[in-house]
């Protein structure tokens, strides 16, 4: 079995979702792994990495207001030394993903027709976020 290592480099703007999804698939088929396992780790505390709806926008707006809606900011957090969206944005990363495991077949990630690969920021200013990317295969 091989095993390889990327890692991917994400500039966000604030909150917002950040398709990843081509950029994986570029790390999968540059490997010339056609079957095994793609494990997506982000490496960050106020972000999340999530599979979800990638053809209707409106599925995404609606995650960013439910969540809105269960973690408010505010002012009543203990820590806030980051800012008054930081905590929250911890809380949201909590309650979601910082990792994803997805198949590889025939050389390409098994998702599902309607399936997009997002890094989820949960901040208001923009960070460089970074995704590793871990293959294993044959």
């Amino acid at each position: 079995m091989a095993h390889s290592q990327h890692l991917l480099k994400i500039p966000t703007q604030g909150k917002s979702f950040h398709n990843i999804t081509r950029q994986v698939q570029s790390v999968v088929a540059d490997s010339g792994m056609t079957m095994g396992l793609c494990t997506l780790f982000l490496r960050h505390t106020s972000a999340s990495l999530v599979i979800q709806e990638n053809a209707d926008p409106d599925v995404l707006r609606d995650l960013e207001t439910f969540l809105e809606r269960i973690v408010p900011e505010g002012p009543h957090y203990r820590h806030s030394t980051e800012g008054p969206d930081d905590m929250p944005a911890h809380i949201r990363t909590a309650l979601t993903h910082t990792s994803e495991h997805i198949p590889i077949s025939q050389g390409r990630l098994a998702t599902g027709i309607w399936q997009g690969i997002y890094v989820w920021e949960h901040r208001q200013r923009g960070s460089n976020r970074e995704v590793m990317v871990h293959l294993s295969g044959a």
